[in-house]
């Protein structure tokens, strides 16, 4: 790889923006091309959805030559607002997946370290917290789960702003119907409001902590690998 585009490739991951590489695999040629370019380019449908898989592999270009197109994409940061049971849960389900994982609560009798080993924990409120973690963007997912408006609305708005790639709420439909309220008033429209995953967490019948820690990080991966709304409709009327 040239100098200069490993130098442009650096400031695109230092900054949480995705980039591509195509390489021609007949001369070798190659060329970076940034997200914000990928529908100017005469590979975009194909860079999309390699973008969207997160896969880096062969494809084909309008020429019908090959091409490789290796996918550089900032690790998905994963928000958990609320140190309660099911986030304990979270935490070696979301290792698994690779998710960069921090917890923020204010309230230091659940934010504590030895009900989160190994966990960033920020206890601290989410205006605060948030600017610590810093700047919320496409490649962050927040779940927040204290079912109290004063700690989840601030980083709910932040995440709507921001245009998180996975926004989801705990609570029953009732909840979210007074929570629509709130946003609403706050100044969302109704397409902002309806990124918010509430209830929480797929379908699947969850009950325990664990089975909705499960269904959360499901419906997490099927908004970032699929790009399509999935059933917000989660179990137990949660």
């Amino acid at each position: 790889m040239r100098l200069d585009t490993l130098s442009a490739l650096n400031a695109e991951r230092a900054a949480r923006r995705p980039a591509l590489i195509v390489t021609d695999p007949e001369d070798g040629g190659q060329r970076l091309v940034r997200a914000a370019e990928i529908d100017a380019d005469p590979l975009g449908s194909l860079l999309r959805e390699r973008l969207r898989s997160g896969r880096s592999g062969l494809g084909e270009g309008p020429d019908g030559r090959s091409v490789f197109v290796a996918v550089h994409a900032p690790p998905v940061r994963l928000v958990v607002v609320g140190a309660v049971h099911i986030s304990q849960a979270l935490v070696p389900l979301a290792s698994q997946l690779g998710l960069d994982l921090t917890v923020i609560d204010p309230r230091t009798a659940f934010a504590s370290p030895e009900r989160f080993p190994g966990v960033r924990l920020i206890a601290e409120w989410p205006d605060a917290a948030l600017k610590e973690i810093g700047p919320l963007d496409a490649y962050t997912a927040l779940a927040a789960l204290t079912h109290d408006p004063k700690i989840d609305d601030p980083a709910l708005m932040a995440a709507l702003r921001a245009e998180c790639a996975y926004i989801g709420a705990l609570g029953s439909q009732k909840t979210h119907t007074k929570r629509v309220e709130r946003l609403t008033e706050a100044g969302f429209d109704e397409a902002a409001i309806g990124r918010v995953h509430a209830p929480i967490g797929l379908d699947i019948g969850a009950v325990s902590p664990a089975e909705i820690a499960l269904s959360i990080l499901a419906q997490l991966v099927a908004t970032l690998r699929k790009g399509r709304a999935v059933d917000r409709d989660a179990a137990g009327g949660r």
